[in-house]
């Protein structure tokens, strides 16, 4: 059940400079936060290099835990200001604003977890808000549409293609045998998937005339197969409607964007936006 509870003084004014885009307190916060996800990133990136690490393991292992604890504060603030913390922990951002925490705790009793702070850079899809790239989440959602609309021709493909690579993969086991490196099902279907998708990394290449011929016909195929997924999206999002200008503004009960600009309500629940 959701909570209808009103933001109101300090939790309000709190919610505005972390959620929302369109003021100055808030567009700098994001902008603030944006650049300690970058630095935190680096310094991630850099400790994976041994020289670096062995020079300035210390320092660096200091760096990331100050980025850590400014990152449990913010996450522990953004649970306090939303009325409905459930929906937030559980929404998109809310689950990867958990999990670019969780590496350096988990790190104290595993070693290696903190290279998971990887996952922090995913934060960096706020940029689209903070410069109001509005535009660009509108084509986003668009996108979303229109892969969801054509989730059930994909499917149809996926599977299409999946039985292709294991009927040939068969064939090329039976023709090539494992003399010519085809030792089992398995690697032959492999090796399918990789000449059908045009990679060809050559560790495996059929030798007789009868397998050559079969891969001669793969490989032409996978051009053409490689474009359908592509002509079934497009055709979806051209049916699609062009939308309304939307804006960066949240909704500070199920935590959705893309509202129209001129938005009184949430298009998503129907509460009033900000009241």
């Amino acid at each position: 059940m959701e909570t209808k509870e009103k933001l109101s003084g300090k939790r309000l004014r709190l919610y505005e400079i972390i959620f929302e885009a369109d003021t100055k307190a808030g567009r700098n916060f994001d902008i603030a936060l944006l650049i300690v996800i970058i630095l935190s990133v680096a310094v991630v990136v850099l400790e994976s290099i041994s020289d670096v690490r062995d020079s300035f393991g210390i320092f660096l292992r200091v760096i990331e835990w100050v980025f850590t604890i400014t990152f449990t504060i913010e996450y522990m603030l953004r649970l306090w200001t939303v009325p409905n913390r459930i929906r937030y922990a559980t929404s998109f951002f809310g689950i990867i604003d958990l999990l670019s925490i969780l590496p350096s705790y988990l790190a104290i009793f595993f070693a290696g977890a903190h290279s998971l702070m990887i996952i922090r850079s995913i934060r960096l899809l706020r940029i689209f808000r903070v410069l109001k790239l509005s535009r660009y989440v509108g084509e986003g959602q668009n996108l979303a549409r229109a892969l969801k609309a054509s989730q059930h021709k994909i499917t149809v493909f996926l599977v299409v293609v999946l039985t292709s690579v294991f009927i040939v993969g068969a064939l090329m086991f039976l023709v090539e045998g494992p003399e010519h490196g085809f030792t089992s099902i398995p690697k032959s279907i492999y090796w399918a998937i990789v000449t059908m998708t045009t990679v060809g990394y050559g560790d495996i290449a059929p030798q007789t005339p009868l397998g050559q011929t079969l891969a001669s016909i793969l490989m032409i195929a996978g051009y053409g197969i490689i474009a359908v997924p592509t002509g079934i999206v497009s055709a979806e999002m051209v049916q699609l409607k062009k939308d309304k200008p939307i804006s960066t503004q949240t909704c500070q009960y199920c935590l959705r964007e893309g509202h129209d600009v001129d938005a009184k309500f949430c298009k998503f629940c129907g509460k009033e936006l900000n009241p």
